[in-house]
């Protein structure tokens, strides 16, 4: 009995003994009913030839199946990748760069930055204040400085300044406190600024190739242990060393990327009081009649420039387009005047006298 190794033998014999059972003649002597027999057979037949037809054609442009004792060979064994498990898709090497394409959710990272500049009573202990209601919020004092400055008129006053980081979710609560710090708001808060920046492109990616390292990391596990001649162990493990600190460094910029996200930059500079009061002497202040005067200067300067600029530029071309065929002009007739003048101020030619009759 002959062995079968596959579904398609299985499919043949099968398709061998129902044409067997179709093409046999039923007992029936009228003609009739055997034409009509042999007909319905023959289509039932081609019916069933071309489904096997079809069902064979894969097979025989594939691999046949390996015989008992014989290596099987996979895909990977070719150099071809294996073919990935159906719900996979988007999930590869070169496809993995950018999670949120496939349609997974991703939250966004902004770093905030505030940066703010305002006129206190006292430097010192307004800084302090800043510093302990950071640490109240669960943050920190990256850095802080006292000094002291002179004016223009020589008084020496203390300026501070102070960063601090505070959670991301308190940034406002914290600018609120701050600008609370100051008298006047409208004269005092000298400037204030909050700026954001999205990092979610840059984590994204960071995440992405970790997660590319450390599946390149446990092939090379893998392969390492199975690995037989100390030469090639030699050269996995140097391969492993190097992947192993691409990790650790990506770890490390994927974790500043998330405290910076989450931690917000906050710095300010503390001016006195004494370092910003004008001068005044009974309600006059010259530094404002100074200030205007520099101003008017400036506007007048800009207007002489400006005017400047359009002379050269428009008034000069236009000039020297219109000036030019006006000029040439009048030369041709200066000159076409003049020699007509020569011309009838000249004295007529002397007469030729007759000649002496011989």
């Amino acid at each position: 009995m002959r062995k079968i190794r596959t579904h398609q033998d299985i499919i043949i014999l099968f398709v061998q003994e129902l044409l067997f059972s179709l093409f046999r003649l039923p007992n029936t002597t009228s003609e009739e009913e055997v034409k009509m027999m042999t007909l319905k057979q023959i289509c039932i037949a081609l019916v069933l030839l071309t489904l096997v037809l079809a069902a064979c054609s894969p097979a025989a442009s594939s691999e046949k199946p390996a015989l008992p004792g014989e290596p099987v060979y996979t895909e990977a064994d070719k150099g071809m990748p294996p073919a990935a498990p159906a719900g996979d898709e988007g999930y590869g090497v070169d496809n993995s760069a950018y999670r949120s394409s496939t349609g997974q959710a991703v939250e966004r990272l902004v770093v905030k930055t505030a940066n703010l500049s305002i006129v206190v009573a006292d430097p010192g202990t307004t800084m302090e204040a800043i510093a302990r209601m950071a640490e109240e919020m669960g943050g920190f004092v990256v850095s802080s400085n006292i000094y002291k400055t002179q004016t223009d008129r020589g008084v020496e006053v203390p300026q501070a300044q102070i960063t601090v980081r505070v959670p991301a979710e308190r940034l406002t609560e914290a600018l609120t406190m701050i600008r609370d710090q100051v008298e006047d708001p409208l004269e005092d808060i000298l400037s204030d600024n909050v700026s954001g920046e999205d990092i979610t492109e840059t984590y994204v990616n960071l995440q992405s190739r970790l997660t590319n390292l450390e599946q390149a990391e446990e092939q090379l596990r893998e392969i390492m242990a199975s690995a037989t001649r100390p030469e090639d162990v030699l050269n996995i493990f140097n391969q492993l060393t190097s992947v192993r600190g691409e990790i650790e460094v990506l770890k490390g910029q994927i974790q500043y990327y998330e405290q910076a996200a989450a931690l917000s930059s906050v710095s300010v500079t503390l001016v006195a009081q004494e370092g910003v009061t004008p001068l005044s002497i009974g309600g006059w202040r010259p530094a404002g009649v100074a200030r205007n005067a520099v101003q008017a200067l400036i506007d007048t300067l800009q207007f002489l420039a400006g005017a400047a600029i359009w002379l050269v530029i428009l008034v000069l071309p236009v000039f020297l387009v219109i000036f030019i065929p006006l000029r040439l002009i009048w030369v041709g007739l200066r000159r076409w005047q003049a020699s007509r003048r020569a011309r009838r101020s000249a004295p007529p030619p002397a007469a030729t006298p007759p000649p002496a009759a011989t």
